[in-house]
């Protein structure tokens, strides 16, 4: 699961043409926090999902969504 979210974190900053610093900064997290996700290293906290997905301009249900990946 942990690799799944990284995957999506990863295609949803893609999209958006955003580096893993200007995402950091908009969900107010640690440009270092992204890059761990995004390679499956460390597992969101429920907080940090929500921020992200903030960022983007979507749900965490939208985040979590993996039929696309």
């Amino acid at each position: 699961m942990r690799n799944k979210i990284g995957k999506k974190i990863r295609i949803e900053r893609l999209k958006r043409e955003l580096s893993q610093e200007e995402l950091a900064f908009s969900a107010g997290v640690n440009r270092n926090t992204i890059g761990f996700i995004e390679r499956g290293e460390q597992s969101p906290t429920f907080d940090t999902m929500e921020a992200i997905a903030t960022a983007f301009g979507m749900t965490v249900q939208e985040l979590c969504n993996f039929d696309n990946i």
